[in-house]
């Protein structure tokens, strides 16, 4: 395969990540705290001989996070909190601490609050949430305070990655920041709400129609250049 084969083949590989990816923000449209994502393209170049020659690859290797805030709807549930503004919720989960925006949680058996999936909310200074079982009254300040019949119990943290370029997604709402995280300064929580995912589906549906009309033309000029060396080839058979 010419160098245009494989500089055209990069870039179909990369056009059908974006596609995946862009699926995969429409799945989660309706997922609570889902975050939209996006890959970034870019380009490989690596000289092939002493004339000066270059040879030119696209990659699509980076996956870029879009943190902007999600619209919040209204739940009046008592652990649904929604963060307004930046920040994250810490989970203690087996393979370490967490970062999330989904915030719907419950009490458990022992009376810690956890998400779906069972992982503990921790709060200010990294420990589990705990709800007093003949708590008759549960609110929460807009700093985070949580309060059981108007006796401060705990402030439920929010953090932020050292490097805002950190964020690792590990499934669809949670996140793992190996550079560690500090302290949310100024943030805001909101009880009974819950934020909506981030994902508009007409700019999704969109940009799926682009990268598909992309992909068709990557693999048309990829039929005509196959059929071009066919030619050459019988040619010089003859």
């Amino acid at each position: 395969m010419e160098n245009a084969g494989y500089t055209t083949l990069t870039r179909q590989s990369g056009l059908m990540r974006e596609m995946q990816t862009v699926a995969n923000n429409l799945a989660n449209m309706s997922t609570t705290g889902f975050r939209k994502e996006g890959v970034i393209f870019s380009e490989y170049i690596a000289a092939i001989d002493d004339k000066g020659g270059s040879l030119s690859m696209a990659t699509a290797d980076v996956r870029q996070t879009d943190n902007r805030q999600g619209a919040l709807t209204l739940t009046k549930a008592t652990f649904d909190f929604a963060i307004e503004g930046g920040g994250f919720f810490l989970l203690e989960t087996p393979a370490g601490q967490r970062l999330t925006r989904a915030g719907a949680f419950t009490p458990n058996a022992e009376g810690e609050l956890v998400n779906p999936d069972g992982y503990r909310l921790l709060d200010s200074g990294g420990s589990p949430v705990f709800i007093p079982p003949d708590a008759s009254s549960i609110s929460l300040a807009n700093d985070g305070t949580l309060s059981a019949d108007g006796r401060p119990l705990t402030q439920i943290g929010l953090f932020q990655p050292l490097d805002p370029n950190d964020l690792v997604r590990e499934d669809g709402v949670r996140f793992r920041a190996d550079k560690g995280t500090r302290p949310m300064e100024n943030a805001v929580i909101l009880q009974g709400y819950l934020e909506d995912s981030n994902v508009n589906p007409i700019t999704e549906i969109s940009r799926m129609i682009e990268v598909q009309r992309a992909y068709e033309l990557g693999q048309s000029f990829m039929d005509k250049e196959d059929e071009r060396i066919r030619s050459v080839l019988q040619t010089l058979g003859r």
